[in-house]
């Protein structure tokens, strides 16, 4: 068993497209409409804004592999590309997902220690994510790593608003 982590480049577009959809799909379409999902899925994951997305050099987005099958992915935000205003002392997660047959192997945590370990070598003080309200499973995970909800926000899936809520971790 061999988990191994490596940033995507610009080259790495539809590998990246091909994931987030799958991901996204296979954690989300059991809970909202096709046509939420849909809309969302072409406004989130189009092929023109994850160019844009990994273009920035504020964000950051990783593959994670399994036994050399890739399994998921990171994206990280700091400064102007996080999501809400949290200042320069934070990192945001904005997206940790695993495919469906490589959950519970660790995965996740390993993903989320790569987020820990650029935040410390960036000086920043915390780490933040926003996660849907009705994303149990993540939400367990996240308590576990240490995380505390500390507010909340609106999230469009389609047209449909729902409940992100934000959830923290302050590093040593």
């Amino acid at each position: 068993m061999t988990i191994h982590i490596k940033k995507c480049t610009l080259e790495d577009s539809r590998k990246l497209q091909e994931i987030s959809y799958e991901t996204f799909n296979e954690t989300f379409k059991h809970q909202n409409t096709p046509e939420n999902m849909n809309a969302y899925l072409e406004r989130a994951f189009n092929f023109k804004q994850l160019e844009k997305e990994l273009s920035n050099i504020s964000s950051q987005f990783f593959f994670v592999y399994f036994n050399n099958e890739v399994a998921g992915y990171l994206k990280i935000n700091t400064n102007d590309a996080q999501s809400e205003e949290m200042g320069d002392e934070s990192l945001e997660i904005e997206r940790i997902y695993i495919k469906d047959k490589f959950q519970k192997l660790g995965i996740g945590k390993c993903l989320q220690n790569k987020a820990m370990e650029i935040a410390m070598e960036h000086n920043k003080k915390k780490i933040w994510l926003g996660v849907w309200e009705k994303n149990e499973n993540a939400i367990a995970f996240y308590k576990k790593l240490g995380f505390v909800q500390t507010g909340a926000h609106s999230f469009y899936m389609g047209d449909e608003e729902q409940m992100d809520f934000i959830m923290t971790k302050t590093l040593l």
